[in-house]
């Protein structure tokens, strides 16, 4: 069944436009990978979803419901959380003060506490840090917190932009993992753009292929061959 279903005419930033003729679907469950080379418009096509960019002629669902033309704070009430690339955390809160930032649309304490520590058992190493300002944190921890923050309100639907940006090798295979433990965990669709495509296509259900501004590819990982990996990213 398909939960997010997003159709961009046109979208962009001022007279730049960025995307055309752009449909993308994310069924329940599913992880969907979106790829290309840097300015395909993968970024924008997350932005336009959250309501961050305009998409004036074109619609975003959710579950059937339209989320055209809301503004970012409903369509996290309608269950899309989003986790921008660059590890952006409240770096003078607390871990823990992070996390709560995250629930702030739960009304009971009680339940912002439960939470909690629902998030931390996919996020162990956190649990030491919850009164360490996460300005403190390394990279990959301050990853960890953000991905954290956005599972507090169990979304249905998690955006996630390049999140093994500026990570070791070592830590893009755990960033992964921890990504399709999300998944089987909290069973979220999530859509993820990520330029790692050797490892993002390992635990994808589906996948697009952006080249300046429009779909080119669309398939399942085992059909993304290299005649297919061409066409997205080379002239």
């Amino acid at each position: 069944m398909t939960v997010l279903e997003a159709k961009i005419p046109e979208a962009g930033y001022g007279k730049k436009v960025v995307l055309r003729n752009v449909s993308i679907c994310v069924d329940d469950g599913d992880i969907v990978a979106l790829i290309g080379p840097n300015g395909a418009g993968k970024s924008t096509i997350l932005k336009v979803i959250m309501g961050i960019v305009a998409n004036p002629n074109g619609s975003v669902s959710l579950n059937s419901k339209s989320c055209t033309r809301l503004d970012p704070e409903d369509i996290v009430r309608k269950g899309i959380s989003f986790v921008p690339q660059g590890n952006r955390v409240f770096t003078e809160l607390t871990v823990k003060e992070n996390l709560e930032v995250g629930g702030y649309l739960l009304k009971e304490s009680t339940e912002v506490e439960r939470c909690i520590k629902n998030v931390l058992e996919i996020f162990p190493e956190l649990s030491n840090r919850l009164k360490e300002t996460a300005g403190k944190l390394s990279g990959g921890e301050k990853q960890q917190l953000a991905l954290a923050r956005a599972l507090m309100l169990t979304p249905k639907i998690l955006l996630l932009d390049e999140p093994s940006l500026g990570l070791s090798p070592k830590l893009v295979k755990k960033a992964f993992d921890t990504i399709r433990d999300i998944n089987q965990r909290f069973r979220p669709s999530i859509l993820i753009v990520e330029q790692k495509v050797h490892e993002v296509v390992k635990i994808a259900n589906c996948v697009y292929g952006l080249r300046m501004g429009q779909v080119v590819f669309e398939g399942i990982p085992t059909e993304l061959h290299s005649d297919a990996l061409k066409k997205i990213f080379l002239v």
